[in-house]
């Protein structure tokens, strides 16, 4: 199979959007996306041009670090107010405008911003999790981001006070001093708890997997925007729709490792170009 690479300028050209909305048209579509679908909602990417280096927090470093889980938990407090604060954009919104009108059947992400379900989409599998719960890693018991944020801010007063944070697309922001640090137990147990995502060398939940998986199998065609496809769960998704010769169209600014095996890439931003084909397969 050869790719057609159809590059987009700034304003995405109506002959690509329309080459890629026929190609869809009447066919059961599903969408995986990746952080590069929120960059336009203020949240930044982990690749992009302009993306710092950094390394995700590991899980057994996670547990078997105190430091490195103060420094974290700090981080990732700060980085969910920023979350909080962020409003879904126009390629959320499109979204879940072609759900409604029966154009996808659901999305798939890799994000754990919460944004897809914040603009409207129903149909959503967080296949890394997402930043609005916290779980025990002892009991399995689950709460809600917010009570946690107000222990955590109780417990460290100062914590409030750090504005000008770096976010990454995990929720993560870079803090240096954490010594004296509180980390709040679980209520029920006094196990260790942990923001509901999945960290880098940790498995994607079974559950959220195969919810996933099924929305690959009932589909006939995958759309994958804003994601490079370095992490594993997306090139399965993307193998599994491959081996069905279902039509995949990659819509990224920059490389991925789905491109050749994709039927089109667009080079192009993810809200404009979403925002064309709704305006075509949504009427």
């Amino acid at each position: 199979m050869t790719t057609e690479t159809l590059p987009v300028s700034d304003a995405v050209a109506a002959e690509a959007l329309d080459t890629v909305a026929e190609l869809l048209r009447g066919r059961q579509t599903a969408v995986l996306t990746g952080a590069g679908m929120s960059t336009d909602s203020g949240i930044p990417d982990y690749r992009g041009k302009g993306a710092p280096v950094r390394t995700p927090m590991n899980f057994q470093t996670f547990v078997d670090d105190e430091r490195a889980r103060k420094r974290y938990w700090a981080g990732s407090h700060l980085g969910w107010h920023r979350f909080r604060t962020a409003e879904p954009n126009l390629g959320h919104r499109s979204l879940a405008r072609l759900e409604q009108h029966g154009a996808i059947s659901g999305v798939i992400t890799q994000n754990v911003d919460g944004l897809h379900t914040r603009a409207g989409s129903r149909h959503v599998v967080d296949l890394h999790g997402s930043m609005d719960l916290v779980v025990c890693l002892a009991c399995g018991q689950a709460f809600g981001r917010d009570s946690v944020a107000a222990r955590l801010e109780e417990a460290n007063p100062l914590l409030g006070t750090a504005d000008a944070v770096r976010v990454a697309p995990d929720g993560d922001a870079e803090v240096a001093d954490v010594e004296g640090f509180v980390i709040p137990a679980c209520t029920v147990c006094g196990g260790m708890l942990k923001p509901n995502v999945v960290f880098f060398g940790e498995l994607v939940p079974t559950v959220k997997f195969t919810e996933a998986t099924a929305l690959v199998a009932g589909a006939e065609a995958l759309v994958i925007a804003g994601s490079s496809l370095v992490v594993n769960s997306g090139i399965r998704l993307l193998e599994q729709a491959r081996r069905r010769k279902l039509p995949i169209v990659v819509i990224n600014r920059g490389v991925t490792k789905g491109d050749g095996r994709a039927l089109i890439k667009l080079e192009a931003g993810t809200s404009e170009t979403l925002a064309g084909l709704a305006a075509r397969l949504a009427d």
